[in-house]
């Protein structure tokens, strides 16, 4: 099996589910390629991923041709409506320096790059890795140690990864909700310890349920 396979199989699912939901598929390079194209257009998606060289040649040497002749050199330089396969891609590409080290981002999408967007999408395009560094690379390597599979049994399996995703938002809400843990400054052990103990120790009163029944307002930035 491969991540590609996975993802058809996943897209199918969501679609099914959330059948009139908007969606934006953000991606690493693997996924700029004709499949996951073509089934985003079947379901009406946007999607945006990392455009590294190698990844389908034609329009990538069109995206350097026009760049080249429009004498593209910003931080920030895009090319919309490059042809490819019976559709249109556009390349937006970023370029910063970082500890005096140049680096660039570039990406492919079916969102039509604008003055007003560009600098939107390159961020969205680059929360990507906070997903994938700040998420599953952290449950994997660093704080849960699921890099092995943890039983042969499939549902035991799924469980045991559905407890950890539960600890690890728990972990993160706990972390960047409490202003006295970011004022003295603890460690993810100890944050994990006083998590822990409040679990035992403490019990919901009438006052907590009556805050939880309250409409409140989540905003992602």
């Amino acid at each position: 099996d491969c991540e590609l396979k996975a993802f058809y199989r996943l897209a199918k699912k969501i679609k099914q589910a959330f059948k009139r939901l908007p969606i934006c598929i953000l991606g690493d390079s693997l996924y700029a390629c004709e499949g996951v194209f073509t089934q985003c257009d079947k379901y009406g998606w946007k999607y945006m991923m990392r455009f590294k060289e190698g990844r389908i040649k034609s329009v990538a040497k069109e995206f350097q041709d026009i760049k080249a002749m429009e004498n593209l050199s910003e931080d920030i330089c895009w090319v919309n409506d490059i042809a490819y396969n019976q559709r249109t891609l556009n390349i937006l590409e970023y370029h910063f320096v970082k500890n005096q080290e140049k680096k660039t981002f570039t990406f492919i999408t079916n969102i039509k790059v604008t003055n007003r967007n560009a600098r939107k999408l390159i961020h969205a395009g680059r929360s990507r890795w906070k997903i994938e560094n700040q998420g599953f690379n952290r449950q994997k390597n660093i704080r849960y140690h699921i890099e092995h599979a943890s039983s042969r049994h499939y549902v035991a399996m799924k469980n045991h990864y559905l407890l950890t995703q539960i600890a690890d938002i728990l972990m993160q809400l706990f972390e960047n909700g409490s202003k006295a843990l970011k004022h003295f400054k603890k460690t993810a052990k100890e944050i994990s310890s006083i998590l822990l103990e409040a679990i035992r120790t403490r019990k919901l009163t009438d006052e907590d349920i009556q805050q939880l029944a309250n409409p409140i307002q989540i905003r992602f930035t």
